[in-house]
């Protein structure tokens, strides 16, 4: 079977204002307040929270790794006893993931989000059913961009890891289809969407309504 594999974070879903809210609680309990804005910063929150802990960090003149390492966890318990609070699919993401399903595609996800945390969003949002498999980021020893997860999450969808695509929204992606020696999509509406064209994908999507014919014609 072919098979679509989807990145969560930004490309299905915009989950920036719940992992700023979560990187803030962090920010607070440092004692600097909310370092990081729901609309300035949505880029850096779909880089990770150890992305976001870092940049705040930064900000604030004492970036420390240790101290990112402290508050990781800190971040993690934050998100997960609020993941949905603003987050919102993008439009039209789940009739795209119904209709290639209808033409007879697998569908999974591959996630450098904590596998737990992304089946618990997916859950709370009703559509974990709809997707055959989730590999996150500590699902396996390795993340992306190695290559790895993105085979397992075609063969847990099903499929043969050489006739897939991957639906991202990064050079993390980019670099994940690539290191696979599969064709990568890169969608151009989320907060980063001007600078993936410059990263040379096999296509651009900049909306869900497109997506069934670009697989079509990448994978057949």
């Amino acid at each position: 079977m072919k098979t679509v594999i989807f990145d969560l974070d930004g490309t299905l879903a915009d989950t920036s204002g719940d992992l700023i809210a979560a990187a803030n609680v962090c920010f607070r309990q440092m004692g600097d307040g909310d370092v990081l804005d729901p609309a300035r910063d949505q880029g850096i929150a779909l880089r990770g929270g150890k992305k976001m802990l870092t940049c705040g960090l930064e900000r604030l003149g004492r970036f420390d790794a240790s101290v990112v390492e402290t508050f990781y966890p800190v971040l993690l318990e934050a998100y997960g006893a609020a993941i949905d609070v603003h987050t919102v699919l993008y439009p039209g993401a789940m009739d795209a993931v119904e209709a290639l399903k209808a033409d007879g595609f697998g569908v999974g996800i591959c996630t450098n989000k904590p596998q737990a945390l992304a089946d618990q969003l997916l859950i709370s949002l009703g559509i974990r059913d709809a997707f055959a498999s989730m590999v996150g980021a500590d699902t396996l020893p390795v993340r992306k961009p190695d290559p790895e997860p993105l085979r397992e999450a075609a063969r847990r969808a099903g499929g043969d890891p050489a006739k897939c695509v991957l639906i991202g929204d990064s050079d993390t992606d980019r670099n994940t289809a690539r290191a696979a020696g599969v064709p990568s999509v890169l969608v151009t509406f989320g907060p980063s969407g001007d600078d993936m064209a410059a990263l040379e994908p096999e296509a651009l999507l900049h909306r869900f309504d497109d997506l069934p014919g670009v697989v079509r014609q990448l994978i057949g």
